[in-house]
C-alpha cells in the first residue's frame, strides 16, 4: 500500500481537499485503485450535529455515516464509495481508546497519547486503507490521507505525531507528503516567508515534505519557485504552483503539466505495482474524458441561471454537494452555470417590513432565474420564503427542484393553496397541528431525544409507482433507484390521496410503499421533489439525475436529454 498525505499550513480552507482529490484522480489515470481518508482533529464523533453555518455541509455516505464535506470531494473525483470509517475524528479515536481501556485491553498499562492514541490512529489508517471502495471489490493500491486543519494546531498534534511514526512503519518508498501552503501577493510581490515558516514548523515535528503545493492567486514566478526550493530544502520540481483557475476541474490538468505524476511514480516506485491492461486502458479513458470535460467547459458560452433559495446561504460551503451537482449538470448540457444566491427569509413579508430593499432584491433575483432549487435544512427559519419560491415556480411554469426540506415545503405550499388547507404546515415548525392539518409529520421510528446519528440515514431504495415519469426516464427507466437519505420528517400518509387528486403525484415511494420519496406536478415542464438527497451521489462525469433534469429544463434542452441526444462526453469528442 502506498500512502500520500496532504497537510496544510499558514491558513485553513486553503484547498487541501481539491489537491488531495486531484492527486488521487491522476493516480487513477495510471490504472491504480485509489482510496481516501480524511482526518478531522475536532472532538465530535462525526459532523452530524454540527451547524452548516459553522462547519459547512454534512456529507452522508452509503452506510449512513455523517462526515466532513471533503469526503464528498473524494467520491466525486475518484468515483468511489467510502464508509464512515474513512473519516477519522479525535472523538472517534479517543472513544475507541477509552473503550479498550475500560475492557482492560491495555493490561493495566498507563494509557497515554504516545503510544496508545498514536498507535490507534496508525492502526485505523492501515485497516481502513485496505477496504475496497469501487466495483472491483479489490484492495486499493494507493491511499490519499488529508490531514484537516493547520499543522501546528494543538488539536492536530496527536495526528501529526502518528503520521511521523507511520512513515517508518510503512517504509520510505511507501509514504509521500504533500504540504499545501499559501503564497500571498502583497503590493504585487509574491511573498514566500509564510511558506518558509510553515515548512520549518513541519520539519520540527518530524515530517519532511516531498511536494510543496503553493496556493497563489497568480501563477508562481520562477524566482519565487527558486526561493521556496532553496529555503525549504526541496528541488524546484518538488514545488507545485496551484494558482486560481476558472474551475477546480482544471486542477488535475495543472498538476499533470507540472509533472506531479512523474515525481510520484519515481518517489513511490509505482512502476513496481502490477496493473492490468484493462485498468491502464480505463485510466487513459478517464484522463481523456476529463480533458474533454474541461475543454467543453472552456468553450461553453451560454449561461443557465439557477436560484438557490436556502437558509444557510451566508456560508456557501453549506451547500457544496448541491453546487457541485448543479455544476456537473451544467457541464453535461454545455452551459455556464450562474448560481443566484437567495436567502429564503428575505422573500418573506416580514423582510419587506424590516428591509424593503433586501426583500425586493431577493424577489427580483429569484424571478430572473431560469430555474429554482430549494435544498435541505432544519428549523422553521426561512421556510415561508421557501414556500413562496415553490409557489412562484409552480404558478409560472419555472423549472423547480426541491430536495428534502425543499420537497416538504413544496408539498405544504401545494396543500395550502391547491388542496385548500390554509393553515397546513410541518409538525417540525408547528408541533400542535392535528393529523388532518399537517402535511409533514415526524417519522414514528425516529428518536426525539438523541440527535446524533438518529435520522433516517444512508443508502435506501426508492421504487417508482408509475410506468412513465420524467424522473424515471432520467434515471434510465428502471423500477427503483438507490439514493442517500438524511431526514426525520415525512409527508403525512393521510394527506396523500388529497394531494394526488389535485395533480401532485408521488411517483416514487420507499420499498414498503408507505413513505413518499419523489413527486412530479402534472402539466408542469419540470416541478420535481425528492425526499432523499441526490446531490450526495453526483459525480463529475455522471451528474445526479434530478439535478440534470432541473438544469436541462432551465436550459430548454430537457427533451434532448431524455431522448439521449445530449449524452455523456467521450474523450474523442474534442
Amino acid at each position: 500500500m502506498k500512502y500520500v498525505v496532504v497537510s496544510g499550513g499558514v491558513i485553513s480552507g486553503i484547498g487541501k481537499g481539491v489537491i488531495a482529490s486531484s492527486t488521487g484522480l491522476l493516480l487513477k489515470t495510471l490504472g491504480l485503485r485509489v482510496t481516501s481518508i480524511k482526518i478531522d482533529p475536532y472532538m465530535n464523533i462525526d459532523a452530524g450535529t454540527m451547524s452548516p453555518l459553522e462547519h459547512g455541509e454534512v456529507f452522508v455516505l452509503n452506510d449512513g455515516g455523517e462526515s466532513d464535506l471533503d469526503l464528498g470531494n473524494y467520491e466525486r473525483y475518484l468515483n468511489v464509495t467510502l464508509t464512515k470509517d474513512h473519516n477519522i475524528t479525535t472523538g472517534k479515536i479517543y472513544s475507541h481508546v477509552i473503550e479498550r481501556e475500560r475492557k482492560g485491553d491495555y493490561l493495566g498499562k498507563t494509557v497515554q497519547v504516545v503510544p496508545h492514541v498514536t498507535n490507534a490512529i496508525q492502526d485505523w489508517i492501515e485497516r481502513v486503507a485496505k477496504i475496497p471502495v469501487d466495483e472491483s471489490g479489490i484492495e486499493p493500491d494507493v491511499c490519499i490521507i488529508e490531514l484537516g486543519g493547520t499543522v501546528g494546531d494543538i488539536e492536530s498534534a496527536p495526528f501529526v505525531e502518528a503520521l511521523r511514526q507511520f512513515q517508518f512503519r510503512v517504509g520510505h518508498e511507501n509514504f509521500a507528503l504533500t504540504h499545501v501552503s499559501l503564497v500571498p501577493v502583497i503590493h504585487g510581490e509574491q511573498k514566500t516567508k509564510p511558506t518558509q515558516a510553515a515548512i520549518k514548523d513541519l520539519r520540527s515535528l518530524g515530517l519532511t515534505p516531498d511536494i510543496i503545493a503553493c496556493r497563489c492567486s497568480d501563477k508562481l514566478e520562477k524566482p519565487t519557485i527558486d526561493k521556496i526550493s532553496m529555503f525549504c530544502h526541496v528541488g524546484p520540481n518538488q514545488v507545485i504552483a496551484v494558482h486560481d483557475l476558472n474551475s477546480t476541474y482544471h486542477v488535475p490538468l495543472l498538476l499533470v503539466e507540472q509533472k506531479l505524476l512523474k515525481y510520484l511514480t519515481e518517489r513511490l516506485r509505482l512502476d513496481d505495482i502490477k496493473i492490468t491492461s484493462e485498468s491502464k486502458a480505463a485510466g487513459a479513458d478517464l484522463l481523456s474524458r476529463w480533458k474533454a470535460l474541461t475543454t467543453s467547459y472552456d468553450r461553453s458560452f451560454e449561461t443557465v441561471k439557477i436560484a438557490l433559495v436556502g437558509k444557510y446561504t451566508h456560508l456557501q460551503d453549506s451547500y457544496i454537494s448541491c453546487i457541485k451537482a448543479l455544476e456537473h449538470s451544467a457541464m453535461r448540457v454545455r452551459r455556464r452555470l450562474e448560481i443566484i444566491w437567495v436567502e429564503a427569509s428575505d422573500l418573506e413579508p416580514e423582510s419587506q417590513e424590516s428591509d424593503k430593499m433586501k426583500f425586493h432584491k431577493a424577489w427580483h433575483n429569484m424571478c430572473n432565474a431560469d430555474g429554482i432549487f430549494v435544498p435541505g435544512g432544519f428549523g422553521s427559519r426561512g421556510t415561508e420564503g421557501m414556500m413562496s419560491a415553490a409557489k412562484w415556480a409552480r404558478e409560472n411554469n419555472i423549472p423547480y427542484l426541491g430536495v428534502c426540506l425543499g420537497f416538504q415545503v413544496a408539498s405544504i405550499e401545494f396543500v395550502r393553496n391547491v388542496v385548500g388547507i390554509s393553515n397546513s404546515n410541518s409538525t417540525e415548525f408547528v408541533p400542535e397541528l392535528t393529523e388532518d392539518e399537517a402535511t409533514v409529520v415526524y417519522m414514528p421510528e425516529i428518536d426525539k431525544e438523541k440527535l446524533g446519528g438518529t435520522m433516517r440515514l444512508g443508502l435506501r431504495a426508492s421504487v417508482f409507482q408509475v410506468e412513465d415519469s420524467i424522473l424515471r426516464r432520467l434515471y434510465g427507466g428502471g423500477e427503483e433507484v438507490l439514493e442517500r437519505h438524511r431526514h426525520r420528517y415525512e409527508i403525512n400518509p393521510k394527506m396523500i390521496s388529497s394531494i394526488e387528486s389535485k395533480g401532485l403525484k408521488f411517483v416514487g415511494k420507499d420499498d414498503t410503499g408507505e413513505r413518499m420519496e419523489m413527486f412530479e406536478l402534472e402539466g408542469h415542464p419540470y416541478f420535481v421533489g425528492t425526499q432523499y438527497h441526490p446531490e450526495y451521489m453526483s459525480k463529475v462525469l455522471d451528474p445526479s439525475k434530478p439535478f440534470l433534469g432541473l438544469v436541462a429544463a432551465a436550459s430548454g434542452v430537457l427533451d434532448q436529454v431524455l431522448s439521449g441526444e445530449i449524452a455523456p462526453q467521450k474523450g474523442g469528442d474534442f
